[in-house]
């Protein structure tokens, strides 16, 4: 078992590690956005329809994709959390990640599901 009291959780380059990986899932997200969006414009029964998102095929891509996305990169930082505690190294930062990634999928799921 690791002893965490006492520890100093301080360690730039974990922060450092973690914000590239927080950063790289965000702009993931944002192109699945931009390709849903461009999917969803695209498809014949949304050309002559006043919004991108005319049907529930074009909302459940709009919304979904990027959602799992973000899912996939929150559990991929609790993955991390695991494997730097398992090895005694600071850990806790990678957990703020996957509950930060965590929490943007929440809210981006809410904006999404009103949005219609």
């Amino acid at each position: 078992m690791v002893d965490d009291v006492g520890r100093s959780w301080n360690d730039p380059p974990t922060l450092r590690r973690a914000v590239r990986y927080v950063v790289a899932v965000l702009i993931l997200t944002g192109m699945v956005v931009a390709l849903a969006l461009v999917w969803a414009a695209a498809r014949p029964q949304c050309l002559d329809a006043a919004s991108l998102m005319c049907d529930s095929a074009a909302r459940l891509a709009v919304a979904l994709g990027p959602a799992i996305v973000l899912l996939l990169g929150g559990l991929g930082a609790f993955v991390i959390t695991f494997r730097e505690w398992r090895a005694a190294r600071p850990w806790t930062i990678w957990q703020g990640a996957g509950w930060f990634l965590f929490t943007t999928m929440v809210i981006y799921l809410s904006i999404a599901g009103g949005a219609g």
